[in-house]
């Protein structure tokens, strides 16, 4: 389950992609399509959030900062003969 981290109410525009930068600000980006190649990324809100390892920091469908637990690697099931 994702836990809310901060509320912004950020209204997104089609075409970018949202994303927390390593300051703990959301930033976006234009997507690259075929061969128009993306843009520069700019920053949209300053937070300052600090990241805890282990999680996955993303700007949920509401337009917040929500964070989850990554899931860890899984053993590879034995082969019956």
């Amino acid at each position: 389950m994702a836990e809310k981290i901060v509320k912004l109410g950020l209204k997104r525009e089609p075409g970018y992609l949202y994303y927390v930068d390593k300051q703990g600000d959301v930033s976006c980006a234009k997507m690259a399509r075929g061969k128009k190649k993306g843009g520069n990324p700019k920053k949209v809100a300053k937070c300052g959030i600090k990241r805890k390892e282990g999680y996955l920091y993303f700007v949920d469908k509401q337009g917040d900062i929500s964070c989850a637990k990554m899931a860890k690697g899984r053993k590879k099931k034995k082969k019956k003969r």
